[in-house]
């Protein structure tokens, strides 16, 4: 019998006790206090995606043979999109789309200065989460959004974040239309439409 196998985070000792206390921390944290984080994160969608169903049976000494190997392409192929966006209980931001590489300076430039701190200081009760990327937790990062008062919520690696829920329907409804996406350009539209 074939089956496709469960794939889950890899966290080592050092991750489950972070975890743990990040939770202890957190614990007496009312639905009020949650209603007031921003969950932020980038995601990457791709034009072509296998649904990871394929299967195949081959013998133990054919398992190498080009009849029982698959190429793919790590994110999917064709060309991907990399976006950035927050939600929170009664708030969102806008869907940007990231051209090129993501890196501190274009996270600072790109992403908290016309987008993060704006919203900020429209709801200046909120709470930005973001995760341990290099991106996000670079000094130069770090000093910004203290210089400008921000709150920011502790994050530990490798952590779920709301907004992935929101990614997962995103994507589902780009690749339900009647008519996909063909261009990186296209499927750009089709994600901030």
């Amino acid at each position: 019998m074939a089956c496709r196998p469960i794939v889950r985070q890899v966290l080592t000792r050092h991750h489950r006790q972070q975890r743990r206390l990040w939770a202890q921390t957190h614990r007496r944290w009312t639905r009020q206090g949650w209603q007031k984080v921003l969950f932020t994160d980038e995601s990457r969608f791709c034009l072509t995606k296998a649904d990871g169903r394929i299967r195949i049976y081959c013998r133990r000494n054919e398992r190498y043979t080009e009849a029982c190997t698959l190429e793919r392409d790590r994110f999917g192929g064709g060309g991907s999109v990399m976006v950035w966006g927050g939600v929170s209980q009664h708030h969102w931001t806008e869907l940007v789309v990231i051209a090129g590489n993501h890196n501190t300076v274009r996270y600072r430039e790109d992403i908290l200065l016309p987008h993060v701190v704006p919203f900020l200081q429209a709801h200046p009760d909120m709470t930005l989460q973001h995760d341990n990327a290099t991106s996000h937790t670079a000094r130069s990062v770090c000093d910004f959004l203290q210089d400008r008062n921000a709150s920011v919520l502790p994050w530990p690696a490798k952590s779920l974040n709301p907004i992935e829920h929101l990614w997962d329907l995103l994507d589902r409804r780009v690749r339900a239309r009647a008519v996909p996406p063909r261009s990186v350009r296209e499927l750009a539209g089709a994600l901030v439409k």
